[in-house]
């Protein structure tokens, strides 16, 4: 086991606590020692939920280790029982209390309660917290959905689908639910269930009723899916609608498995997004460079849109998720990159800085890694931090969606008519070392040069990119066209003109240098 600060996955029971939180009338019950009860400030205080998660600890000591633990269990899950009344129950082990062996679903099962009990079986030290929410779902579907020759299907010949895979503490979950329940009843299509969100465990056992499923987060809910289909012939959707591009192919695919035409939704004339693309401003973004990382839907996702529908240019792809690194290995490869599977954020870190990339897309570990290195970051996955579940409505997915995209990626960088302003006016005083104080003053550290916004800001600059002994040395008239540059990209054209130098033996860099440099980094 590797000790780590940050970790981009808890372990599996708490993708289960994911699951019980956002259904209603389940509760789960978690054999664990104190130190693990922290399931409300995951739900309460990052995404700001208005009820406590459903999840009842034993809370054992280090003094319950000589008693009956098993004892202990099954008296909090009795207490759970006849507190909560749900209409199901999960039972299970943290990873600490794994190691005890006390078989939670034995003892549950003992109890003899008049609702369906869902054993987990969470090797947590094998798996994290995706996989565990997948398995979840999947153990609690099957067990409310009834047998295949007990399915009542209406025979109204209107066609129905489920909505599987958003879960509490999801990114933008909530919001990616209402923006394709949307989209689906644009076609014609009556949404049967969505789940697990907002479902009780009588909803599941609705789910086999509809026509076809649709998968939003294959990392939750694809095990499921695929069980549906081989025991009640649902087939189900394989495009997760993030992009427009991406959108309209989701909405062919929905139509041809409901058999229904789809110009209604695809003339939803809701996107922003190719406006965008087809406008002057997006001129002066293309080709900029981008690193991706992220779960993989949000991954794969993100990297086609920023290539396809922003021309951005993808210089690095990667994963933290290594359950799907088959999908995002082959979605680097069609780019010419070779993916980075990894739950390391250090290694995620340095293949940020070796890249120096013009904007990452990430997640709050990304974020933090970008604003240390100074660069533009948007976050696309989770894990998140309180900040990415906002009030507003700002799904990722559908068209609505692809206009969240625009907004959050393209503003983090310079506008075009900003970067041609500057440009022009490059000569004015407040771009100067030598100018008087300006508004912009304000803004800076004490003691910040014009070289960087900020003490903070260069010293990160300087951990960065620390050249060897023997560093090339400026010319004056380098100097001085470097001092040209507007103060707050001039720190990432010094260090590309010294990088440059360094890597051809150049000991003088000349204006020459520095324009060379411009050139080979593209920037």
């Amino acid at each position: 086991m590797q000790l780590t600060v940050w970790t981009y996955e808890g372990p599996p029971h708490v993708g289960a606590m994911r699951i019980a939180t956002a259904m209603t009338g389940v509760h789960y019950v978690l054999h664990a020692p104190q130190g693990d009860t922290y399931a409300d400030l995951l739900f309460t205080m990052i995404e700001r939920r208005d009820a406590r998660p459903p999840v009842t600890y034993t809370s054992f000591q280090a003094r319950d280790l000589g008693t009956d633990t098993a004892d202990l269990f099954k008296r909090a899950a009795r207490e759970a029982f006849e507190r909560f009344r749900p209409e199901a129950m999960l039972v299970g082990s943290s990873c600490t209390a794994e190691l005890i062996q006390d078989d939670p679903g034995g003892l549950a099962r003992a109890l003899d309660l008049p609702v369906p009990v869902v054993a987990l079986e969470l090797p947590a030290y094998q798996r994290k917290e995706n996989w565990g929410a997948a398995e979840t779902l999947y153990h609690l579907v099957r067990a409310c959905a009834p047998a295949p020759d007990a399915v009542d299907k209406p025979a109204d010949g209107v066609p129905r689908c489920n909505l599987l895979g958003a879960t509490a503490l999801g990114f933008r979950h909530r919001d990616d639910v209402r923006e394709i329940e949307r989209l689906v009843k644009q076609l014609g299509v009556q949404v049967n269930v969505i789940a697990p969100l907002g479902a009780r465990p009588t909803d599941l056992a609705r789910i086999p009723a509809a026509d076809f499923n649709v998968v939003l987060y294959p990392e939750i809910a694809g095990t499921t899916a695929k069980w549906l289909e081989r025991a009640y012939g649902q087939p189900a959707t394989t495009v997760v609608p993030i992009g427009v591009g991406a959108t309209e192919a989701f909405v062919d695919e929905v139509a041809a498995l409901a058999g229904v035409d789809p110009k209604a939704a695809r003339a939803d004339g809701t996107a922003r997004l190719p406006w965008y693309s087809r406008s002057v401003d997006s001129t002066y973004l293309t080709g900029k460079r981008v690193f991706v990382f992220g779960d993989a839907t949000h991954a794969v996702a993100a990297a086609r849109v920023a290539r396809d529908e922003f021309a951005f240019e993808v210089v690095g792809l990667g994963t933290y998720a290594r359950e799907q690194a088959r999908e995002v290995r082959a979605a680097a490869k069609e780019m010419g990159l070779e993916a980075l599977v990894t739950d390391d954020y250090l290694d995620v870190e340095r293949q940020i800085a070796d890249l120096q990339p013009e904007l990452v897309l990430g997640t709050q570990m990304e974020r933090h890694v970008a604003k240390r290195l100074g660069i533009p970051c948007a976050v696309i996955s989770a894990p998140v931090h309180v900040q990415d579940f906002p009030a507003r409505y700002a799904p990722q997915m559908g068209f609505e969606g692809a206009n969240v995209l625009f907004d959050t990626w393209v503003h983090p960088l310079m506008m075009g008519l900003e970067e041609h302003l500057l440009t022009m006016f490059r000569e004015d005083f407040e771009f100067h070392d030598d100018a008087g104080a300006s508004h912009l003053a304000k803004s800076r550290s004490a003691g910040a040069t014009a070289d960087a916004p900020s003490a903070a800001g260069e010293d990160a600059v300087v951990a960065v990119a620390a050249a060897p002994e023997g560093d090339p040395l400026w010319s004056d008239d380098a100097e001085k066209e470097l001092k040209k540059i507007p103060f707050f990209v001039r720190p990432k054209a010094r260090r590309n003109a010294e990088r440059y130098a360094a890597e051809r033996g150049v000991a003088t860099i000349t204006v020459e240098t520095l324009y060379d440099a411009k050139a080979h980094y593209g920037r």
